[in-house]
């Protein structure tokens, strides 16, 4: 078991996908203009790493050297299509609000890299806990991001009011804000990484 919680820590700190990693960098800047926006779209990556890592793991045995990568994909395409679908019915304007990165997932870079290198070489219990670590690392970091450039474009956090809008600096709500906020959290977080 200590194994399993090695392979959970090391996505989350270790080897996080966006502030060690620098992966997946189009949804992490897109989405994460508030805190409930990177935490949707972190959540939502999430579901479809633990799903596709399991199953992946389960068929690896099964699917042909010549066909591997177009298989993980059309894992990794239901699982995505099982995610929103489920936004589209429940929670429509969250999907409206994430758009088109949501069936972007397919292709993101962090979910079909661990099914290459992690659940297609490991069993289905150390293929879920990297899809948890994994998926946890995304989700706090595009949250953390969303977070601060909510806080600071608008005054709020989480929609909750800190201090009145009109002190918000709207840069770090548009684009430029996303790479300004995103390389600040970045050295910090290697700093906090160094210490340790």
């Amino acid at each position: 078991m200590t194994k399993n919680l090695k392979i959970l820590f090391n996505g989350i700190i270790k080897d996080n996908p966006v502030f060690v990693l620098l992966l997946g960098m189009c949804p992490t800047l897109a989405t994460t203009s508030s805190g409930i926006n990177g935490m949707s779209m972190g959540l939502a990556t999430m579901f479809v790493l633990i799903c596709s890592n399991i199953v992946i793991s389960l068929l690896k045995n099964l699917i042909p050297d010549l066909v591997r990568i177009p298989a993980f994909i059309v894992v990794i395409a239901t699982f995505v299509t099982i995610v929103e679908m489920i936004m589209n019915a429940y929670l429509p304007a969250l999907a409206d609000s994430l758009g088109i990165f949501i069936p972007l997932i397919v292709v993101n870079c962090i979910v079909l890299g661990r099914a290459e290198a992690f659940a297609a070489k490991n069993n289905v219990l150390s293929s879920l806990f990297d899809g948890l670590g994994i998926g946890l690392g995304f989700t706090l970091a595009l949250t953390v991001l969303g977070l601060v450039r909510e806080f600071l474009g608008t005054g709020k956090m989480f929609d909750f009011s800190i201090f009145p809008e009109d002190f918000g600096m709207t840069l770090f709500v548009l684009a430029p804000g996303a790479f300004i906020a995103l390389g600040y959290l970045v050295a910090v977080f290697n700093k906090l990484q160094r210490k340790s």
